[in-house]
């Protein structure tokens, strides 16, 4: 049992990309029923609020209904649910309609296959490797949420803030409860003010509450003095694909800033303090 446990060992790789294979296919239902979850739910509650009938709920969430085709609502039969194998094998096609399968599905499972075999090479199966599978995952989820319907649901968010929180009481965080919880504040307090100051200056808002949420997630994870990174990395991003984007439709598009965030945080928390260090010694103050 002890191999489990060891980083780069075949067992934890094995195990890791079975792991990361059936997040995928989990984080998938994530991405699809959430946001369809939430609307529902909102309407109910306007319906509800404004005094309007309001109809029977819809039992609609996570795990209700089971899996089935969007087009012809037949259910899906588990050998026909294996992630990444069935897509391959049905050639990404409904096996009762042939109505084509979007290739995201099969990409995210993809990715977090690699991702927790990274983990299981880097961490073995030890607690490191279930909080950063945890947290990656997270970040996919809500990343793809946010590039299809500009939303970061609070229920994706709390939990990786407070994931971030509870990691940085491991003497194996890279910063102390007292830095994760400084960061995390920081985080969210600097697109807060930024949030208002474009508001009172322009009348519009630029960002919504879920991007403080997910910095303020970040943050905990990186600590305060990384913060610059995941900002600055985020912020040049974001400028360049809107100038991409509005020279393309040949107007201003508004466009997510969660993916830019997420992939500032994970580049700040892998490399952030590689590129401070080049930068201070780039300015000769080190």
């Amino acid at each position: 049992m002890d191999a489990l446990f060891v980083a780069a060992s075949w067992q934890a790789l094995l195990i890791a990309g079975l792991l990361g294979a059936s997040v995928g296919s989990f984080v998938n239902v994530v991405i699809v029923r959430l946001p369809k979850q939430l609307e529902l739910q909102w309407k109910y509650e306007c319906a509800e609020l404004a005094g309007e009938p309001v109809r029977e709920k819809t039992q609609f969430n996570i795990a209700v209904p089971g899996s089935h085709c969007p087009s012809c609502q037949q259910p899906v039969a588990w050998y026909d649910n294996i992630p990444i194998l069935s897509y391959l094998v049905l050639r990404a096609q409904c096996r009762h309609c042939q109505t084509t399968i979007p290739i995201f599905y099969w990409l995210v499972e993809i990715a977090t296959t690699l991702i927790f075999i990274g983990l299981g090479w880097q961490f073995g199966l030890s607690l490191g490797f279930w909080v950063f599978g945890c947290a990656l995952s997270l970040l996919i989820a809500m990343t793809l949420i946010d590039y299809q319907h500009q939303l970061l649901p609070d229920q994706l968010t709390y939990p990786f803030l407070w994931l971030a929180l509870l990691w940085s009481l491991s003497p194996l965080s890279t910063v102390t409860p007292s830095q994760a919880i400084i960061g995390a504040v920081v985080g969210y307090l600097s697109l807060w003010s930024l949030y208002w100051l474009f508001k009172l200056l322009t009348g519009k808002e630029g960002m919504g509450y879920g991007d403080f949420k997910l910095l303020a997630g970040l943050s905990a994870f990186t600590g305060v003095a990384l913060l610059p990174v995941t900002v600055i990395f985020s912020a040049v991003a974001g400028v360049i694909i809107g100038i991409i984007v509005a020279i393309k439709h040949k107007q201003s598009v508004p466009i997510p800033f969660g993916p830019f965030l997420a992939v500032g945080g994970v580049i700040s928390y892998v490399w952030g303090e590689s590129l401070l260090t080049a930068y201070w010694q780039w300015l000769g103050v080190m």
